[in-house]
């Protein structure tokens, strides 16, 4: 899901706020002819995400410089690790350098978060939400991607995801939860999949009945899920959402859900210490 074109925009607009009108200080001190060399280390382990981004941020202030990637994404490194070292004209490599370990930072955090969420879940699949940073979810999607998660809708336009104001609104008018819900998929295509939040137990029975593909249980207890799921009995695919951290994930995954739904991999992840090592010559 990560293009170029998703990279360009998010590039481009980092460097235009970091330098709009240009780097003066390495125009002040940096030669226009001096050559740079630069090892982009790891300051404490963790699971790599970005190396596109590294090199297209470099890439879109000098094509000239080159980059050579040391890992792939997805893949751990420990702490003292070479991860790339790039080369080319210093004032380019000063003024990359900081929009490069920014993004690349905060997406290896999001991989090394997800990861270990994934390694507590069993069999249930960890999944991202939409509490992304505006106008990065591209990168940070990719990094949960890179960390063996998985991704949740894209956007608001690509699946449908009825949550419990949804349905206040409809059901005002006098219409049950299973007439909705039946309009609602008699509208959609066939090939788009319809999911319904839940906030109680007795609301299971008349989501399914109107024909769900997933049913989020939104907020339950460890005793409820597994009630819950029980009662779906495999009609449906059953995500868990709410109250999930690294303490209790492995607990909800014991459950039985399907999927599990994680807004800290993106909403407040650290991000990573990495670090870029400059020589000019």
């Amino acid at each position: 899901m990560l293009t170029d074109a998703a990279i360009e925009t998010i590039v481009f607009a980092a460097l235009e706020e970091d330098a709009p009108w240009g780097d003066i200080t390495s125009e002040l001190f940096v030669p226009p002819t001096a050559v740079a060399t630069a090892e982009f280390n790891a300051r404490e382990p963790g699971v790599f995400s970005g190396g596109a981004v590294l090199a297209a941020t470099f890439a879109a202030v000098d094509p000239s410089i080159s980059v050579d990637l040391t890992i792939e994404d997805g893949e751990r490194f420990a702490a003292g690790d070479v991860l790339a070292v790039i080369s080319g004209n210093a004032r380019g490599v000063l003024r990359a350098e900081r929009i490069a370990l920014n993004l690349v930072q905060r997406m290896s955090g999001i991989a090394t978060l997800t990861a270990e969420y994934v390694a507590l879940a069993g069999d249930a699949r960890i999944v991202d939400t939409r509490k992304t940073t505006p106008g990065l979810r591209a990168i940070e999607r990719h990094a949960v991607r890179s960390g063996g998660g998985f991704n949740h809708r894209f956007s608001l336009s690509d699946a449908v995801l009825a949550k419990d104001n949804h349905l206040a609104v409809l059901t005002a008018a006098g219409q049950s939860v299973t007439d909705v819900i039946r309009a609602a998929r008699a509208e959609l295509g066939h090939t788009m999949r319809l999911e319904v939040e839940v906030d109680r137990l007795d609301q299971i029975e008349p989501v399914l009945a109107g024909g769900v593909d997933v049913i989020m249980l939104d907020n339950f207890s460890l005793d409820e899920l597994r009630r819950g799921v029980e009662m779906v009995a495999g009609r449906a695919i059953v995500e868990a959402s709410g109250g999930v951290s690294l303490e209790t994930v492995a607990d909800i995954a014991a459950t039985g859900v399907d999927i599990i739904s994680v807004g800290a991999l993106t909403h407040s992840v650290r991000a990573l210490d990495l670090g870029l090592d400059v020589r000019v010559r």
